[in-house]
């Protein structure tokens, strides 16, 4: 799949805004952890992917109803679904002028159309020493889900089953997708909100 950019103006995948707040003293702290001056934009794109995929956990992996949704409150939590947690990885990749956006797939919620569906979102970066545009899922990996850093060719945690409707998006938005962050900050209960309350489409 191609990927479309939605704005050719880079400086607005590097801003910072409500949810991508990288000038928060929490944020401020774990960027001097994680990042030197003697890494390469691909090191450090690495380095913040993994960061956040395994030391950041998925609500509904450890059945965890604290919702999270700016960038410091992952942090500051240690979890969040999607949504927030690209939040993070955003934040962080940004703090370095490394240009990151949001994309979106349309998932089955659970192993059956029945079920419902929801938005799933994960990350594009912009890599300029490779000038162009890879994805990255910081999801969070567990049995079934094993999603990596590649340059080479995608590693995302879920494949497209067209079959059962599910849909990739190609645009890589400048900011988040409104419903999500609605819906982040319309729940106070995360397991209810995954089971019941995430939007199905963009």
């Amino acid at each position: 799949m191609e990927l479309i950019a939605e704005s050719t103006d880079l400086r607005h995948y590097v801003k910072e805004i409500d949810v991508v707040n990288f000038s928060h003293p929490l944020i401020k702290e774990i960027i001097t952890e994680l990042f030197n001056d003697e890494q390469s934009e691909i090191e450090k794109a690495k380095i913040a992917f993994e960061f956040v995929r395994d030391k950041i956990s998925h609500s509904w992996d450890i059945q965890s109803t604290i919702v999270t949704c700016k960038a410091s409150e992952v942090l500051k939590y240690k979890e969040g679904i999607c949504y927030a947690k690209s939040n993070l990885l955003a934040a962080l990749l940004r703090s370095q002028s490394i240009p990151t956006g949001f994309c979106y797939q349309r998932l089955m919620i659970f192993d059956t159309p029945d079920k419902g569906y929801s938005l799933h979102t994960l990350n594009g970066v912009f890599l300029s020493s490779l000038n162009r545009w890879i994805r990255l899922d910081a999801r969070g990996n567990k049995p079934g889900v094993k999603a990596e850093f590649s340059i080479n060719e995608e590693i995302l945690a879920f494949t497209i089953q067209e079959k059962f409707d599910e849909k990739d998006y190609p645009i890589i938005y400048t900011e988040p997708n409104p419903k999500t962050i609605a819906t982040l900050k319309e729940n106070t209960n995360a397991l209810k909100m995954y089971k019941y309350h995430l939007p199905d489409n963009l």
